[in-house]
């Protein structure tokens, strides 16, 4: 009954992880709809054509960007919107597949296990080394939370972290952005930025909230919405980096990269696109092009 009663009490911080094994299926609801081009259709590998579906990966984290609805089954967010109508246009189904973590993304796209992934992945040139990317969002806002009675902050530079502890999630850009800036802070004769790492961002909420570790680093939109919902929490800083490019990872080499691509341009030139992102609130990240691999990674 206790522990029934803590996962009431933060799921709108720690969505339930799906008991369900990585190769189910997981349902999903999606919030806006579209119709089926037939040219980009033909454009499929004939496997999938015959097929009808694609497998999509993701790692249920926190609203705006992907998460389990009450009734911790259901999935839901801007990827399962950007994803399913991209597979409407093409005219497939999507199997959704939770992959257990952040972690085992890259390497369910490696082994074949998903035939895509979606779950606030930043295209970085050293994961280019092992996937592609086709751009989606842009993602340069970053933020800090911390509890409200702790007054840190605002912090709006990396240099202004010296000597703070600052968690991150693990496996993201941001444990390497801020692995970085510590080196920075050191070579500047300054303390280094201590960096708990979590599992994953709702870990790192749960520990502001309880005091464990006094601010926590991840995007702007997802940290947004855990201070709209949490009462102790409070914005603790914005960083605004380089272009990073929020994208759909796929297997090296995957003949679904281009009907993907023109897929989700059909849906930036039509406003579907900006409908999702409108509907999540976090339309200031919409991108006006879809590039791949080299083009949007950093």
């Amino acid at each position: 009954m206790k522990k029934r009663l803590l996962l009431s009490l933060f799921a709108a911080v720690l969505p339930v992880k799906s008991l369900l094994a990585a190769d189910q299926n997981v349902a999903y609801v999606s919030s806006v709809h579209t119709s089926a081009d037939a040219l980009l259709h033909a454009s499929l590998p004939q496997d999938i054509q015959k097929q009808g579906f694609i497998v999509a990966g993701t790692n249920p984290n926190t609203p705006p960007t992907t998460f389990y609805q009450a009734d911790n089954k259901t999935l839901a967010g801007r990827e399962i919107d950007i994803v399913s109508a991209v597979a409407e246009r093409l005219g497939l189904a999507v199997h959704w597949r939770d992959t257990g973590g952040f972690d085992n993304i890259i390497p369910g796209l490696k082994s074949g296990r998903y035939d895509v992934a979606a779950a606030n992945i930043d295209a970085t040139k050293q994961r280019l080394k092992q996937v592609d990317f086709v751009g989606y969002y842009n993602a340069s806002k970053l933020a800090l939370i911390a509890r409200k009675d702790s007054a840190l902050g605002p912090f709006n530079q990396f240099m202004a972290l010296c000597g703070q502890t600052v968690g991150a999630g693990a496996g993201t850009s941001q444990v390497t952005r801020l692995q970085a800036a510590s080196d920075q802070c050191k070579a500047a004769n300054k303390p280094a930025i201590s960096i708990p790492i979590f599992p994953d961002r709702p870990a790192g909420v749960q520990a502001v909230i309880s005091g464990r570790v006094p601010m926590f680093f991840g995007p702007y939109e997802g940290l947004r919405y855990q201070v709209s919902q949490v009462k102790p929490l409070a914005l603790a800083g914005e960083l605004t980096i380089e272009d990073t490019i929020v994208s759909i990872a796929l297997p090296k080499g995957s003949a679904l990269e281009k009907p993907i691509q023109a897929a989700l341009n059909s849906l930036i030139a039509d406003g579907t696109y900006q409908k999702i992102l409108d509907k999540w609130q976090i339309g200031f990240g919409a991108i006006k092009h879809a590039g791949i691999n080299d083009e949007v990674a950093r």
